[in-house]
């Protein structure tokens, strides 16, 4: 019995570094991004991980921009009086010929195929498509989800940080918007965010 307890122990030691890992991952204060707005004292921030340095940073040695996915960090700072709903938060990623590209939900992005050539396309990567090899996509990581933005609600002083993935390649010029925060208490909704993307 004592042999069994000590297994247990051990094994739980073991694994409390590889959690810690996990959560091995700073944004930096939104005052850090140069893509950043402030409405009614609520600071949005966002950066486009395409750099390895960046991309190691957050997702390790997954690199989701090289199987089509356009990984975008977004900080919420909020500092004003009133908690902020994000229930109803929307983000598209709007390019420099105005096409409106959506988040891919964080939990969908492991079903997505990546694209057959190294080579990114110009527009949107196309779903998964039946008859294709049933490797285990690498998409499939705990990391799109661990990162994801899931914040609901941002109370005073406080800020909240996440990814939202773009099937999209990155191109200059583009645009992210952000739709849908709320004041919790009396439901009005907050001016829009528009933040210009380029490459950092």
């Amino acid at each position: 019995m004592g042999c069994k307890w000590l297994i247990v122990l051990l094994s739980a030691g073991l694994a409390q570094p590889a959690q810690k890992d996990r959560s091995k991952f700073s944004p930096g204060p939104v005052s850090s991004f140069r893509a950043r707005q402030t409405n009614d004292k609520v600071t949005v921030a966002a950066r486009a991980y395409l750099s390895e340095a960046d991309v190691r940073a957050a997702f390790g040695k997954l690199n989701p921009y090289q199987h089509g996915i356009l990984p975008i960090l977004v900080v919420i700072a909020n500092d004003g009086d009133q908690t902020v709903a994000l229930g109803r938060l929307r983000v598209e990623l709007v390019t420099p010929d105005r096409e409106r590209v959506e988040a891919t939900p964080a939990a969908e992005v492991r079903f997505v195929t990546p694209p057959a050539k190294p080579g990114m396309t110009p527009g949107p990567i196309a779903g998964r498509l039946p008859g294709l090899s049933r490797r285990k996509n690498p998409l499939d990581a705990w990391e799109i989800e661990g990162r994801a933005f899931a914040a609901r609600m941002l109370p005073p002083k406080e800020s909240a940080s996440g990814f939202f993935y773009f099937q999209v390649s990155f191109r200059a010029g583009s645009q992210l918007y952000l739709t849908g925060m709320r004041e919790a208490a009396s439901g009005k909704e907050l001016l829009y965010f528009e933040l210009p993307l380029e490459r950092e």
